[in-house]
């Protein structure tokens, strides 16, 4: 313990110093100025959508259909939206229940490139609408491979499946990652490679194309076991200096839950989000996953749920103040209505808690608060599942919803009346920062 309060000094001291050095009035580039986003000299406030699968739809192999990736980025940019949270790709074989497919990275440094060929296009058409996407490179869940995977490689054993061996199992399992320099050391790999690539339709280095506001470590990094805590800020500071020192331009974020994501100690996030390569700060909230709503509560639990809502916020945008760092809500999601998950059924208690969240964030952009933005979990967009399909299958379209997740759960059709409530925050904030 007396070492994780000396990284906890460290990070404070050098936390001053945490924001882009290439910022200017002239700049398309994300940068950070006095404690919040900037870009082209103003102030940036978004409300944004995840859109995992961008790469893998983007691609022109299996799961690739760039028709409707023209359809979904115009769809979300005629609401306003223009900040994309999207994975880089996924790790191992494919083919596993509960992992999304095709992956990226087949093997330790062996790649599908037409996934790398995906995320090219991805970003390419995101520069000529001029989106900013926050890129992902690790998950602590299976359904991506991420952690489970890179200690897999490392000669842990077969990886668990939760929906196979158990969600214990899986969590015991993992945990081992924070100690493995093995499994570590092959994501340090994977950064250098992604990092380091040229985008062949563009013929633009990553590390200079403005269309990237964030490089971010993980999907949801956790440590999985109190006796991981420092191992874990260690591991969170290197990673970050590793994407520093290979990218000057870009932001860097953690992709943290909070404090729910930090064995639920506050004092742990506040660490990791005081390392000085770490630009600003995420949390991630889940009403119903975390039993602040249950499936026959939906609409009865609204009022709960958005006091927990703001109270979680509240908690974490103390720390942003007190190192003059942006705070992002990169995930949430509420369930559709009767927790139904077709495109018909209907969304009166998402969009109720969606507006509640819309409104908070207009109000910390009229005072200048340090809530900058949301991602809302997710972009479902044109997708149609066929009839008796619960569970994502190989055919089906990728819906937002990942594939151990019921298909429509926490997806936003384009035919959701979500929609509007998106645009007319967006419309709102651009009154506000004109």
């Amino acid at each position: 313990m007396k070492s994780f309060l000396i990284l906890s000094l460290v990070f404070f001291l050098g936390s001053v110093s945490c924001t882009q050095s290439t910022s200017s009035k002239e700049s398309n580039f994300v940068s950070i100025e006095n404690g919040h986003f900037v870009r082209f000299g103003n102030p940036y406030y978004y409300v944004g959508a995840n859109f995992w699968y961008g790469a893998i739809l983007a691609s022109v192999g299996e799961g690739g259909n760039r028709d409707r990736l023209a359809l979904e980025l115009d769809s979300l940019q005629s609401m306003g939206v223009d900040n994309l949270r999207i994975l880089v790709g996924g790790d191992g074989e494919n083919g596993l229940p509960s992992r999304i497919r095709p992956t990226l990275q087949i093997e330790p440094g062996v790649y599908n490139d037409t996934i790398f060929d995906g995320l090219d296009y991805l970003m390419a058409e995101l520069g000529k609408r001029d989106m900013k996407a926050v890129l992902y490179l690790n998950n602590a869940w299976e359904w991506s491979g991420g952690y489970s995977v890179y200690l897999q490689w490392a000669g842990y054993g077969k990886a668990p499946i939760p929906s196979v061996d158990g969600w214990p199992t899986y969590m015991d399992y993992v945990a081992q990652y924070m100690k493995s320099a093995e499994a570590q050391k092959l994501f340090a790999n994977h950064v250098d490679k992604v990092i380091s690539r040229t985008n062949r339709y563009t013929g633009k280095p990553y590390i200079e194309d403005p269309a990237i506001m964030s490089w971010q470590i993980a999907n949801e990094p956790r440590c999985f076991s109190n006796d991981n805590k420092e191992a874990f800020v260690t591991w969170i500071s290197s990673v970050a200096k590793q994407i520093r020192t290979l990218d000057p331009n870009h932001l860097i974020s953690v992709g943290s839950e909070g404090k729910h994501g930090c064995e639920q100690d506050i004092d742990l996030y506040e660490t990791i989000h005081s390392c000085p390569d770490v630009d600003y700060m995420n949390i991630h909230i889940w009403p119903y996953n975390w039993g602040w709503a249950s499936e026959e509560t939906l609409s009865e639990n609204l009022d709960k749920a958005k006091k927990n809502t703001v109270e979680y916020i509240e908690a974490h945008a103390l720390l942003a103040k007190k190192y003059s760092k942006p705070l992002v809500l990169e995930e949430f999601g509420y369930p559709r209505d009767g927790f139904q998950f077709s495109r018909e059924s209907t969304t009166t208690a998402r969009d109720s808690y969606y507006g509640f969240v819309f409104d908070y964030i207009v109000e910390e952009a009229k005072k200048g608060g340090v809530l900058a933005g949301c991602n809302f979990w997710a972009w479902g967009g044109s997708a149609k599942v066929s009839d008796g399909v619960v569970y994502w299958e190989l055919g089906q379209p990728y819906t937002g919803d990942p594939a151990q997740e019921q298909q429509g759960l926490n997806s936003v059709f384009d035919t959701d009346s979500t929609t509007s409530i998106v645009r007319n925050a967006n419309r709102r904030l651009q009154e506000i920062v004109k």
